[in-house]
């Protein structure tokens, strides 16, 4: 049913040709199919790095910065840009201080990223204070709970509060 549904799929968008590209190059053609999905999930692997941080993180930020721009210039094309909503997180943050072999260890903070047209632009809650951190982790300012409650309530129209088991204040990062 997905072949079918894809198949006649094209695009004036050339995509990166990395692992998460292709990716959302096929969320993009079920997106366009018609399909019923309201949600897709896709992963880029390999940012637990412990050693040698900094060219791996680089690499992959831009894999994930060029594949994000295809999928989001892809859906413009189609005209989904309006009814797409796309959230980028980490399931753990980064520590600030590097240890001995050029990494850093995992830590209390992370950001997530949302892109779409629906998305208000900019930096939503407050900027990490890198002088002010708890035992060595960034302080995090908002509840990731936040975000999916956001997401939930605000994009899916979604009751947040039975999937999340309490009610979280939004984040005001979507255009109403």
């Amino acid at each position: 049913q997905i072949e079918v549904a894809s198949g006649n799929y094209s695009t004036d968008i050339t995509y990166p040709d990395s692992g998460l590209a292709q990716k959302l190059k096929t969320v993009a053609q079920l997106i366009d199919s018609g399909l019923q999905t309201r949600i897709y999930y896709v992963t880029l692997d390999g940012f637990d790095t412990h050693s040698r941080q900094a060219p791996v993180h680089a690499a992959l930020l831009k894999e994930l910065s060029s594949a994000l721009d295809s999928f989001v210039r892809d859906l413009g094309e189609h005209g989904h840009g309006n009814r797409v909503l796309t959230m980028a997180f980490s399931e753990f943050g980064r520590r600030l201080k590097e240890n001995a072999s050029e990494g850093t260890d995992h830590g209390a903070a992370a950001p997530v990223f949302l892109a779409g047209q629906g998305v208000k632009p900019g930096l939503h809650g407050k900027q990490p204070a890198v002088y002010d951190l708890d035992d060595g982790d960034v302080k995090f300012h908002t509840d990731f709970r936040q975000v999916y409650a956001t997401v939930l309530d605000g994009w899916l129209r979604v009751a947040s509060a039975s999937i999340l088991g309490d009610t979280y204040a939004p984040v005001p990062a979507l255009k109403s």
